[in-house]
């Protein structure tokens, strides 16, 4: 069984939800980008990564647009699921953007990274990093990828929304920005990808955008 939610911020309180506290030994929880555990460095920070890490099931998060990717790059790379990923302690990972994983059974396109709307407010290298916003070699590696595999997946993760889903919800009115590289690529990826969910975080809600959309943040998504 695959769990999806996104935007946790560092906050531990999300893990005690009655959804999270049902899964077992085999689940997976996706965490769509903005995971935020990884920060400082702290030794009660790494106290947090190890409970999750030590959890019965499996942690994978994307990184968004409030993680520190100077320390989660640091972090050893390792094959997981047939793509590229970060072990950060026991059972928590990065999933690296442009990869396809086989998630529970299920073929799972993922890519993190993201515009912030406070950029303005926030310090190059140490509140905000340049890596948040991936740049056309990604974009390009994460397409082909895709071509490899026919241009089907069972779901997509990311933490932005495609451009056109975004304008759906009214997102840059929300937040004074134009759309991104990132949000404009999605977008053409949607009409070009079969697949059967796409999920992404960033708007800190939970809603269906039918047929095949969903926002999610602090209820958890169960797939069965």
């Amino acid at each position: 069984m695959i769990c999806v939610m996104s935007d946790t911020h560092g906050d531990y309180s999300r893990f005690s939800h009655k959804t999270i506290k049902r899964l077992k030994k085999g689940d997976f929880l996706v965490i769509c980008g903005d995971f935020g555990f990884v920060w400082d460095g702290s030794d009660r920070e790494k106290s947090v990564l190890k409970k999750i890490g030590g959890k019965r099931f499996t942690t994978l998060f994307l990184a968004g647009s409030h993680d520190n990717y100077e320390l989660l790059e640091a972090y050893p790379e390792t094959e997981l699921f047939g793509g590229r990923a970060r072990n950060i302690c026991g059972n928590l990972y990065m999933l690296s953007s442009g990869e396809v994983f086989d998630i529970d059974g299920k073929k799972s396109f993922v890519f993190g990274g993201g515009q912030a709307s406070d950029i303005d407010a926030r310090i190059e290298n140490d509140t905000w990093w340049e890596q948040e916003l991936p740049d056309e070699k990604k974009l390009e590696e994460g397409r082909a990828k895709l071509s490899s595999l026919g241009d089907t997946v069972d779901y997509i993760f990311t933490h932005e929304p495609p451009a056109s889903i975004a304008e759906f919800l009214d997102m840059r009115n929300q937040h004074s920005l134009p759309m991104s590289r990132l949000n404009i690529y999605f977008d053409r990826l949607k009409g070009e990808i079969k697949f059967k969910l796409w999920f992404f975080g960033k708007l800190h809600k939970n809603k269906l955008i039918p047929p095949k959309y969903a926002a999610v943040f602090d209820e958890p998504y169960v797939i069965e």
